[in-house]
């Protein structure tokens, strides 16, 4: 007996820290991270009015919505009590991850502030390209030197709650371009790489005929001998329990 209270008390431990597993994992979900600033940085989205630029502090970000193609990505105060932007973003790939967050800018002439471009999560090979204004994705390409995401659909920019549910509708749904240096409007896959390159295919030869195997006995003998294993290991414990007691 007092071996199947043991196997009983090991069951309910592993069914306790299952349970808590989710809870232990929350920052991973929705990947919140905590960033300070140094300076001022402008930011893409849509924003709460006045917060195109947020000024030198301490930031959260979290990841709201993470569909295939595109995620949604909120900025919020230190405290996580307002939300200053709600962001469009695309998966953007990198062949390898580091244990710490990164963040990239883009290049902006003399006495302007940086822009954001991308947010790379510890330890995850997918990062979050930032998608911006057409209008000013192509003065970003154009200073950069580099191609840029941009949204096609005119949105306000400026709103009072930026976390709002229309806004996030309206930004999961926007049809989005690159903008090359030259001004030229292509498809993202052709300057980002969102996903993995895939493994090249293994070349088989067209002439081999294919080897058929045997047909295989009947099971009948292997469900029996199963049977019979199973029967003994019974016999077994309770020989066991009886030289126990």
């Amino acid at each position: 007996m007092t071996i199947l209270r043991t196997a009983a008390t090991v069951f309910g431990i592993g069914l306790l820290s299952a349970a808590l597993l989710p809870s232990a994992k929350a920052d991973d979900f929705n990947r919140k991270t905590v960033i300070t600033f140094s300076g001022p940085v402008e930011i893409p989205g849509v924003h709460m009015t006045g917060w195109g630029v947020l000024p030198a502090g301490t930031y959260v970000f979290k990841v709201l919505d993470s569909q295939s193609d595109r995620h949604i990505v909120q900025i919020f105060s230190k405290d996580e009590l307002t939300v200053y932007a709600t962001i469009l973003a695309i998966p953007n790939y990198r062949l390898k991850p580091t244990d710490k967050t990164v963040m990239t800018f883009r290049e902006r002439p003399a006495g302007e502030p940086e822009a954001l471009r991308a947010w790379f999560y510890p330890g995850r090979n997918w990062g979050e390209e930032f998608v911006y204004p057409k209008a000013k994705a192509v003065a970003l390409a154009k200073v950069s030197n580099v191609p840029v995401i941009a949204i096609t659909a005119e949105l306000p920019l400026e709103v009072e709650k930026p976390e709002a549910p229309e806004v996030v509708a309206q930004l999961q749904q926007a049809p989005i371009i690159a903008v090359k240096p030259t001004g030229e409007e292509v498809e993202v896959a052709q300057v980002i790489q969102t996903a993995p390159t895939p493994e090249p295919a293994v070349a088989v030869a067209a002439d081999r005929t294919p080897v058929e195997l045997p047909a295989t006995a009947s099971p009948l003998p292997l469900i029996a001998l199963f049977g019979l294993l199973a029967m003994g290991g019974a016999l077994a414990i309770r020989l066991l329990e009886k030289r126990i007691v």
